[in-house]
């Protein structure tokens, strides 16, 4: 993934102008300057370390725990312990970890592939797509129409059972979410087809491994009735927890005019973008994501960088000019849900 620094030059030849890419040029200059682009490799070592430990004890407690129903309440932690791993494995497709790609990919295959059986190629093809152009109804893969929809464009071709999807999307969002870490690993698996041989071998071997190694645990320490039932409350519960992740993130916000303005890097991430207020508890359950707006201008930022930096944003956002929204967790989550229903509204109207 190319960095900050190294593409700010080409920030003013693809957005039109020096005008567009001189907003984010002095940021970016003061940024650099406070040294925030620098990597915290001992920090990132402790947070993988520490997650391996928990991820550790969890399954140690479930062999412990036998053939019991109470062992089902171990799925809650392993849940939100596979959310962390997942911000992982995110920060190293950034190259917020290291500069090093080899060893970065690494971390992405552990993380991703075979802890929690997510294709790490197919996630930074897609994800850095999103980072390109968010919110972009023709660019952006997680705007696109699919089982939901975001604007009233998208809605107006759906038909069937679609169309009564579009209809009640808003109050689906949530419950929607509670298959998301099965899709995770649908699309992973169906993407194995898209990539050159030796990547596809290894994202591949990968996957089966976790799976493999996934049921066997569950199949070796409890009934085959009580492992799927562990299976189906840890998946849901971290498909939930991805949700409450990434909802408040972009929905509601500004989505750019295809046909309209070009905007500069600046404005392109800051105005279809949503920073939540909060302390620790808030940083470490949206794994950073809640300072949307900073991860956004600055994709290698190391994550506990970006709260350094959002003083830092919100100051040049203010004299250039250009709206800055942080909202509280549970507002972000009726913006979000607000601007699904209003897509559908036309649905509803007999």
């Amino acid at each position: 993934m190319p960095q900050p620094a190294a593409v700010a030059d080409g920030f003013e030849a693809r957005t039109g102008g020096p005008s567009a890419g001189s907003e984010f040029a002095p940021l970016l200059r003061t940024v650099q300057a406070r040294g925030l682009l620098k990597r915290r490799h001992a920090w990132y070592a402790r947070v993988v370390a520490g997650n391996a430990l928990a991820l550790a004890a969890v399954v140690t407690g479930l062999v412990l725990a036998g053939d019991s129903w109470w062992a089902l309440l171990l799925a809650v932690p392993l849940a939100v312990l596979f959310a962390r791993t997942a911000f992982i494995g995110h920060d190293a497709g950034h190259a917020q970890i290291t500069g090093d790609k080899d060893i970065g990919r690494l971390i992405g295959l552990v993380h991703g592939n075979l802890l929690l059986g997510l294709s790490y190629a197919w996630w930074n093809a897609k994800h850095n797509r999103h980072h390109a152009n968010p919110n972009h109804v023709d660019k952006d893969p997680d705007v696109a129409a699919d089982v939901l929809v975001f604007s009233g464009d998208q809605a107006g071709d759906r038909q069937g059972l679609r169309r009564w999807l579009t209809r009640n999307q808003a109050w689906l969002f949530f419950p929607l979410t509670l298959l998301e870490g099965v899709a995770l690993k649908v699309h992973s698996f169906q993407d194995l087809r898209r990539q050159p041989p030796r990547e596809r071998l290894v994202e591949g071997a990968l996957l089966v491994a976790h799976v493999a190694a996934y049921s066997g645990l569950l199949l070796t320490v409890l009934s085959p009735g009580k492992a799927l039932a562990f299976a189906a409350l840890h998946q849901a519960l971290f498909g939930l927890h991805l949700g409450l992740a990434f909802a408040p993130n972009h929905k509601g916000m500004e989505m750019p005019d295809p046909d309209g303005e070009r905007w500069g890097h600046l404005r392109r991430q800051v105005l279809t973008s949503r920073n939540i207020r909060g302390g620790v508890v808030t940083d470490w359950f949206l794994g950073g994501l809640n300072y949307q707006i900073e991860h956004h201008l600055f994709p290698s930022m190391p994550r506990p960088h970006l709260r350094l930096a959002q003083p830092l944003v919100r100051a040049h956002c203010r004299d250039v000019g250009i709206p800055y929204t942080e909202t509280g967790l549970l507002d972000s989550y009726r913006q979000a849900l607000r601007h699904l229903h209003e897509v559908g509204a036309d649905l509803r109207t007999p």
